[in-house]
């Protein structure tokens, strides 16, 4: 399915004990940066979170990139999305490879529900099969106030797309040239997803802040980026979790 729709779904990937951290630590996240709309807390927040390098390099998760991507794998970035009740802003059609500074465009997303995803909070959807049409250009949108700023500059079939109706724990996985976007939560019911960027360390970060600021090594071989060193857990500056002291 992946082959051919550029998406798949693995259901009931994380256990609801985990999940209700994540969803403390988008609380506490949110609590830390008042100001920032919690569509936004993204990677730069990243590099002294602890809790957030322990969930990306969640096994479960990285067993999933691995089957796309392969075995040495390394963290390019990572962004909770999380749309509030009646306010969420949409993320208007547009394709990831048009936005990222790799090279090769060797990558996967995994979008991970923290909450119920459905057509009435704003989940994702995709446009199947559209990844195999190359990379269109961007242009701005400022006619709406959205997550990006930005959408394809290409007519879009939305008949065609298709709703990411996820449970919390659900993962969807979907290539970096597919079309996809998602629109405003405007139901009394918040929903947030965690999107997770991981790449072969093959793959080249060509960013000119070196190390990029979400770049972790997580598994296998280094490859051919540099990577942030590992956050060490500090109860009076971090968000506290039942794995912290592993991360001391």
């Amino acid at each position: 399915m992946y082959e051919t729709d550029g998406y798949v779904i693995y259901r009931n990937v994380i256990d609801s004990d985990l999940i209700k951290e994540v969803n403390d630590h988008v609380e506490w996240l949110q609590a830390r940066h008042p100001d920032v709309r919690p569509e936004q807390l993204g990677h730069i927040y990243l590099r002294d979170d602890p809790f957030w390098l322990r969930l990306v390099s969640d096994d479960r998760l990285l067993d999933i990139a691995e089957q796309f991507v392969g075995p040495d794998l390394a963290l390019f970035a990572s962004h909770y999305i999380s749309k509030p009740p009646y306010s969420g802003q949409p993320v208007l059609w547009h394709q990831d490879a048009a936005f990222w500074p790799l090279d090769p465009m060797e990558v996967v997303t995994l979008w991970l529900a923290v909450d119920h995803s459905t057509p009435e909070n704003g989940c994702v959807r995709v446009v199947p099969g559209s990844h195999h049409s190359g990379v269109a250009g961007m242009r701005e949108n400022t006619s709406v106030e959205s997550v990006l700023g930005k959408e394809i500059a290409v007519e879009v079939d939305e008949s065609a797309a298709v709703d990411m109706v996820l449970a919390p724990g659900d993962v969807e996985v979907h290539h970096p040239n597919i079309v996809h976007g998602s629109n405003a939560n405007t139901s009394p019911h918040r929903r947030c997803g965690l999107t997770i960027r991981y790449i072969p360390t093959s793959t080249r970060i060509t960013d000119p802040e070196t190390p990029y600021p979400s770049a972790f090594h997580l598994r296998g071989a280094a490859g051919v980026n540099e990577y942030q060193p590992l956050p060490r857990y500090d109860a009076a500056r971090h968000f506290a979790f039942s794995a912290s002291p592993e991360w001391t």
